[in-house]
């Protein structure tokens, strides 16, 4: 009897090093909507990905730790306590500039709620930014017969880029929920593509969203389609069964995400993830 083989097994995949840049611009784009421009000697590190719907995990420390950037999370754990630790705040890259060496991040801001909302809207050219990522595995299917795309403002950057990234001959609707008209930004679509902003008359809460609804009530289309619908959990989660139950979309044809969830901070967000509640799709 011949010896058995032995399986190798993969190595582990080794995590991409934390990327450390600054903060070259900032502008204002809606009421509720400010963009940042990273660049810097650190932009050499990024490693970028080939995905529409690509993120990246921010980075904050308590100032009074006096922590350099980039943090190392490894290090860190052995010496400071769990409340201690520098905390992520996941964000949609919204375009990655090679040649300039910069990428945009949109960050939605309610005053001062959240921590990177506040952060962005305060920032200023020359601030250090540190994160890890990108993420991500989101592309538009130019096969399909048509989309259906579906967010609120944390969805906008991922949704835009899907659009500029569609083919000229798409079509289909996005439907993005805002507060109210002055949230809406341009986007570039094809022709194709119907781009309906839908507004709540004021900031997200279970009571106020119309989205969910909103694309209930949108005539279906006949022939495939792929859809893309990220926003907040509980909204995701009515259209997903909408989308499963009742017109039957095969869940490969379909990129549904909470990015966020009401009531909830990011640490008990990403906690829940691994139970029911954080689901998106019930366990078969």
């Amino acid at each position: 009897m011949s010896a058995p083989v032995p399986v190798r097994s993969r190595p582990p995949r080794q995590p991409k090093p934390p990327v450390l840049m600054e903060v070259v611009a900032t502008e204002r784009l809606s009421a509720h909507l400010v963009r940042l421009t990273l660049g810097g000697p650190g932009f050499e590190v990024y490693q970028d990905r080939d995905a529409t719907d690509k993120y990246i995990k921010l980075m904050f420390a308590d100032p009074a730790l006096g922590l350099s950037m980039p943090y190392d999370m490894e290090q860190l754990r052995e010496t400071l306590p769990p409340e201690k630790m520098p905390v992520r705040r996941t964000y949609t890259v919204r375009a990655v500039d090679q040649e300039a060496g910069t990428l945009t991040v949109d960050f939605v801001v309610h005053g001062e709620q959240g921590l990177a909302g506040p952060w962005a809207a305060q920032a200023q050219v020359g601030d250090p930014v540190t994160f890890g990522g990108p993420g991500g595995m989101f592309n538009p299917d130019p096969e399909v017969d048509w989309h259906l795309l579906a967010g609120d403002e944390s969805a906008i950057p991922a949704i835009a880029s899907a659009l500029e990234a569609m083919p000229g001959s798409a079509s289909g609707i996005a439907i993005i929920e805002v507060a109210g008209p002055e949230d809406e930004i341009p986007l570039s679509a094809p022709e194709g593509i119907e781009v309906r902003w839908l507004h709540r008359g004021d900031i997200f809460s279970p009571e106020s969203t119309k989205l969910a609804h909103a694309v209930i009530e949108t005539p279906w289309r006949e022939g495939s389609v792929q859809v893309f619908a990220h926003g907040e959990r509980e909204m995701v989660k009515d259209l997903r069964r909408y989308l499963s139950d009742v017109r039957g979309v095969d869940r490969k044809s379909m990129s549904l995400s909470a990015y966020w969830a009401y009531g909830r901070a990011e640490e008990a967000f990403q906690a829940e993830k691994s139970e029911p509640i954080g689901q998106i799709f019930p366990e078969a």
